[in-house]
């Protein structure tokens, strides 16, 4: 053979040896790297569960949803500086809109590896749910064919242990128990995917109200009774929830429980589901209760005025997406917030005659937006009576 010829062969063939050899040393180093990220959450998870004992007479909680992995997230920096004892991702932590599982995994190895994700975990631990772009794909529910391997990846990111409860059940609702000292804190994630029936398509049922002619509405509500959000096993682990002795309790809810009807996502496309749930925590005298929320890409408060204490629902929606109005809301008290942010809730029982929760509302530059505190004693069954 011509030695021109030769070499000329040799050059790609050396080429390609090298490029494969990056992409496999790069393989290497992302696996590593994935791995030392969930050494870190499963070290995270691990300090915050039933066995958290603070003496500390308050307990902070940040939280938040939306975060493109193809964003720097720098809003996770943010939270670090103000050293929260929790950070909860409340869904759509990234956006896999996939049904490539390999796919999926690859936007979570790009979330991990975000330096501001990375300090998050390293300075804040961590406990998160789904919504419907990590779960799947865009408002889907229980019809999604790889939601199985999609927990799996889930559970795995987020350092869940082998012995974890969300291995033993279908979907990853999980409730935590924190204890600031003679005060217990009850987290309840609910999984709003897994087991959720498909939603109705709107057909102009509110055409009348003039408040909605400036954008599309997607749904509409749905009065059947045998239709559901959580589906029968998560309904019943919920009632058995709420029948814990609690001073304080946080429903995580992927998408808003207080707005009224908007025609996108909400509890409000299940009626019948959002009744029960308000039947049921007057049934099982859960005390001191509100629900945070995501999913909007905008921030606000919502309250449902009920026959026993005011139900509060604390939307944080955009720690790297945003979205262009806020629908109607008539029971909106706080916000909109349309800039990137992040939630804060601070419990404070230093004072027993004065225990309260602030909620407050932190933008992407650091400037509180909104602060509101609702005294303990007037969500409360005991103060009712």
């Amino acid at each position: 053979m011509n030695k021109c010829y030769f070499i000329l062969f040799l050059i790609p063939l050396i080429i390609s040896g090298q490029s494969s050899k990056k992409a496999i040393n790069q393989n290497r180093s992302d696996f590593q790297l994935q791995q030392s990220i969930i050494k870190g959450m499963k070290n995270s998870m691990g300090n915050l569960n039933k066995n958290f004992i603070s003496n500390k007479s308050i307990f902070s909680i940040a939280f938040g949803s939306c975060s493109s992995e193809e964003s720097d997230l720098p809003i996770f920096n943010n939270i670090v500086k103000h050293q929260p004892d929790l950070f909860i991702f409340l869904g759509d932590n990234i956006y896999g809109d996939t049904k490539n599982i390999d796919t999926l995994k690859k936007k979570y190895l790009k979330l991990s590896n975000k330096l501001s994700f990375q300090n998050l975990i390293k300075n804040i631990p961590v406990i998160a749910t789904w919504d419907d772009h990590d779960y799947g794909w865009n408002d889907i529910g229980k019809d999604y064919l790889l939601k199985k391997e999609s927990k799996e990846v889930f559970l795995n990111f987020f350092g869940e242990s082998d012995s974890s409860m969300r291995r033993d059940h279908d979907g990853i609702y999980h409730s935590y128990y924190y204890q600031i000292k003679d005060k217990i804190i009850q987290i309840i994630l609910l999984d709003l995917r897994t087991f959720r029936d498909d939603l109705t398509n709107y057909n102009g049922e509110f055409k009348a109200d003039k408040r909605y002619n400036f954008y599309k509405q997607d749904y509409a509500p749905n009065y059947d009774k045998n239709i559901t959000i959580l589906g029968k096993k998560q309904w019943s682990w919920l009632e058995n929830e709420l029948k814990i002795n609690a001073d304080v309790r946080i429903i995580g809810s992927s998408t808003q429980f207080g707005v009224e009807w908007n025609g996108y996502e909400t509890w409000e496309n299940f009626p019948k589901e959002k009744q029960k749930m308000i039947d049921l925590i007057k049934n099982t005298n859960a005390n001191n209760l509100f629900f945070i929320s995501g999913d909007v890409h905008y921030s606000e408060i919502s309250k449902i005025e009920t026959e026993f204490y005011p139900l509060y629902d604390f939307t944080s929606s955009g720690l790297s997406s945003t979205w262009h109005f806020a629908t109607p809301n008539k029971n909106r008290i706080e916000g909109p917030i349309m800039d990137n942010h992040f939630g804060l809730i601070t419990i404070d029982f230093t004072e027993t005659n004065n225990e309260f929760v602030k909620f407050e509302n932190w933008d992407i530059h650091d400037n509180q937006r909104f602060e509101y505190t609702i005294d303990l004693k007037n969500i409360d069954f005991k103060e009712l009576e």
